[in-house]
């Protein structure tokens, strides 16, 4: 079977448990435990010897025990920068002194993990297939994983969950980040001390976990067959779940391994047998290849009955009326009787109830992430929408993605039509040919109030990069501002509808 056949068959939005490969795989600054270990032994010391001796006293059953080595580092790194306060790593100790102003107490070690691991630069050549990635948001439930970067939240937008918070979540949309987070340098798990702290207040987080296993597929990425973590993941399910079950059987075909082999373009998957020491042999499918590409477009093109963002949605109202308040829920088949500002649960048929979960100002909003995602069923809701003559709303972008958009000639007629108006009535001091936003903005002659109107002039006569607006508007604060609007009419047509 190949991976679009075996993805196909998945009947609920599934989980990926995300490790080192991915970011090795994706950032520039990036590290396996071994070789952060390695480099902060060599940083401390300037030569290697220091770091093999240490490995060399930590090796048990033929297993180097990384967790041993980053004990006996981290007491060797903070007791020599608590003697050498104004050497190499000053900066390392001015964070640990402010924070300690304030009776908090981090390791020096860990500050400098998270220093090592905070840049999130992109390779160059990956960029394309990083794309293809940001596809697949719109089908995941959610992901754990073991890294202590912030790769996953940039390209997913995910709300990450760090320690306790893992207990009090949402699954869908959120990053459980079992290990820590450099955001979080308190909750690195990395020591041996970490790993019997983590284990003591597992059995909770396991709980969680677990219903996640049960109910959605798996898929293992940027771990290799032989990963502990695969491996305990694997106990944790068979402990409470009986290995010659049905739903043993059923967890056993959500399972998806992805180990990375070098140039190879195979989509087909296979089926492998772990040793599980204690377990006995447990089989799990598995795919090897360098082709992702594959594997990210046989997820963004799963049909579910219900998407993942709508579930992100239900789950929120839901959270609301657990949480109480001043909030009024209705449980109805009649959406007419109902005041615009309630909030409202329908429970009813499909013939009496028209769920639009985004409005038209919502999906200008969600522009990007629309456009990354290339979420085609999304967009169907425009055919609801009543975008009357004076709104601003950029179609050309969404038309690439939905061919099906009623009245689409009409909706590109009217977007042009507004951005001619707009450039129309620009003034003539307003009129900027700099060839960035940001000269523009330290532009002195142009007044704050003429700001937008001026980048709006650069973009349509093409003197500002595509790429600078579009970082311009993806930070922009108030997506609900004209303004906004404006230049994003004025990108989205430059970008889909000018050549």
């Amino acid at each position: 079977m190949n991976i679009k056949e075996f993805i196909a068959n998945y009947k609920n939005h599934p989980v990926l448990f995300v490790g080192t490969g991915m970011s090795l795989r994706y950032l520039i600054n990036s590290y396996r435990w071994n070789d952060l270990l390695r480099k902060i032994a060599y940083d401390l010391k300037g030569n290697e010897e220091y770091y093999l001796d240490i490995k060399s006293t930590c090796q048990e059953n033929d297993r180097y025990k990384f967790e041993k080595i980053a004990s006996i580092l981290e007491e060797e790194f903070n007791n020599e920068l608590k003697d050498d306060k104004n050497g190499q790593f000053k900066e390392i100790n001015d964070i640990f002194y402010s924070n300690m102003k304030n009776d908090i107490n981090l390791s020096r070690f860990k500050i400098y993990i998270s220093k090592l691991l905070s840049s999130i630069e992109f390779k160059e050549e990956m960029l394309e297939e990083l794309a293809e990635l940001k596809k697949i948001r719109k089908n995941i439930g959610s992901i754990i994983t073991t890294n202590y970067d912030e790769f996953i939240e940039k390209i997913f937008e995910f709300n990450p969950l760090i320690g306790n918070n893992i207990l009090l979540s949402n699954p869908y949309g959120s990053v459980y980040k079992i290990h820590g987070c450099v955001s979080d340098i308190d909750k690195i798990i990395i020591t041996s001390e970490d790993y019997e702290r983590f284990i003591q207040k597992y059995e909770l987080i396991r709980a969680q976990l677990l219903s996640l296993f049960i109910h959605n597929p798996i898929i293992f990425i940027g771990y290799n067959i032989g990963d502990e973590n695969i491996k305990n993941i694997l106990k944790t399910i068979f402990t409470y779940i009986e290995p010659n079950s049905a739903d043993a059987e059923k967890i056993r075909e959500n399972f998806l391994l992805v180990e990375y082999d070098p140039e190879s373009d195979c989509e087909d998957i296979s089926e492998h047998d772990i040793d599980m020491e204690g377990f006995g042999t447990i089989r799990i499918n598995k795919i090897k290849t360098d082709n992702y590409k594959a594997i990210y477009s046989s997820l963004s093109d799963l049909h579910l009955p219900i998407s993942a963002m709508d579930v992100r949605k239900v789950q929120d109202i839901v959270k609301e009326i657990y949480s109480g308040g001043e909030i009024r829920v209705n449980i109805t088949e009649d959406l007419e009787a109902l005041k615009n500002s309630d909030k409202i649960l329908v429970i009813g048929s499909a013939k009496t109830i028209r769920y639009e979960y985004q409005n038209s100002s919502e999906m200008m909003s969600n522009y990007f992430k629309i456009i990354d995602e290339e979420n085609m069923q999304i967009l169907m809701l425009i055919n609801k929408y009543n975008i009357n003559k004076q709104q601003y709303f950029p179609v050309f972008g969404f038309s690439e993605i939905n061919n099906e958009i009623d009245k689409i000639d009409s909706l590109k007629k009217q977007q042009i039509d507004k951005l001619k108006s707009a450039k129309d009535s620009i003034k003539s001091s307003s009129k900027s040919l700099h060839s960035t936003i940001k000269l523009i903005e330290m532009d002195g002659s142009i007044t704050n109030s003429n700001k937008n109107n001026a980048i709006m002039w650069a973009v349509l006569e093409g003197t500002i990069g595509l790429e600078d607006i579009e970082n311009y508007l993806r930070e922009y604060r108030n997506k609900e501002d004209t303004n906004y609007r404006k230049l994003l009419c004025a990108y989205d047509f430059k970008k889909y509808g000018s050549a």
